[in-house]
């Protein structure tokens, strides 16, 4: 156990006995299963990990799942490279629901969750990061029996932050080289989403200047506190809902990749992280690059979204 301080408290920070991930992401708690999922994207595996027996397991998957997340049907719908999977966990297969109208040699699918209306919410990496070309796509059944992908917004070159408000008033979506992290008005009944505005932005590295990390994966608690890994930070930060910092929690890592809130009392906060592309010494410091981490904290979590499956 490792004593990590915050500028509010110090954290009792944990460290899962799990193998550490290339690039750990999109955790989620399962509520039924009592087990945390998360993403290893250039691992190309899903895992799941029971805290009370310590039992893990894990699944391969075709290319990079970017995001993950429970359906009602007890499976798990994947974002990949070309489009959205669906992953049966008894069996390890995985069906295709849905392609993407994008270059699969360019883009991937990267950061994701559903909304509570059963819609998968998911962004788009654009892989040479020399333009905004990236997108957030949502994915839904339809009354046919189907799935039909629709393009949401554009302007991005890494999705990642994407979270609801409590009150569904608001989408939070981030893109992590521009250091920024905007929000869209949203109507949960409809699936729309209304004007987009700078909801928090980060400076970012500068020579001579203190360096914080930019905004990669995200979650939002009951008070709706957006919580943030900061990429190259070290750091999880809590912002209130009008986008300042109220809390900072260290990380052994640099690079934690994403949070969520967990636990059978939701007040876990677990934390991916990266090794991929990190250097040597990263790779084999006492908490490796790519660590699970896990802390308790005050305010409880909102439970995980499902896909509804048509």
């Amino acid at each position: 156990m490792l004593a990590m301080t915050s500028s509010e408290q110090t954290m009792a920070m944990q460290i899962a006995p799990v193998p550490p991930s290339a690039l750990g992401e999109s955790p989620f708690w399962h509520p039924a299963d009592r087990r945390l999922y998360w993403c290893d994207i250039q691992g190309l595996r899903i895992h799941a990990w029971d805290p009370a027996s310590g039992q893990q397991q894990s699944w391969a998957t075709p290319s990079e799942p970017g995001c993950c997340a429970p359906t009602d049907q007890g499976r798990i719908v994947i974002g990949l490279r070309d489009g959205f999977g669906l992953l049966d966990p008894a069996t390890g297969h995985i069906t295709m629901l849905a392609g993407l109208d994008h270059d699969p040699r360019q883009f991937r699918l990267n950061d994701g969750r559903c909304d509570r209306a059963g819609r998968f919410w998911a962004g788009s990496l654009f892989a040479p990061k020399t333009a905004p070309e990236a997108a957030l796509w949502c994915l839904r059944a339809v009354d046919n029996g189907g799935y039909a992908v629709q393009r949401m917004a554009g302007d991005c070159t890494t999705a990642n932050g994407l979270a609801f408000s409590p009150d569904d008033a608001w989408l939070y979506w981030a893109d992590t080289p521009a250091h920024r992290i905007d929000r869209f008005a949203f109507d949960l009944d409809t699936g729309t989403l209304g004007a987009r505005a700078l909801w928090k932005a980060f400076a970012p590295r500068t020579q001579g200047r203190l360096y914080g990390g930019r905004p990669d994966g995200a979650c939002v608690d009951t008070r709706g506190h957006y919580w943030v890994a900061m990429y190259e930070g070290g750091c999880v930060l809590r912002l209130d809902p009008q986008g300042e910092v109220v809390q900072r929690i260290e990380t052994p890592v640099c690079c934690p990749t994403m949070v969520c809130l967990g636990g059978e009392d939701l007040r876990t906060l677990y934390i991916t992280s990266a090794a991929h592309g990190r250097p040597e010494e990263e790779r084999r410091a006492a908490v490796p690059a790519g660590a699970l981490m896990h802390c308790r904290v005050e305010v409880p979590g909102l439970p995980v979204n499902c896909f509804r499956e048509a």
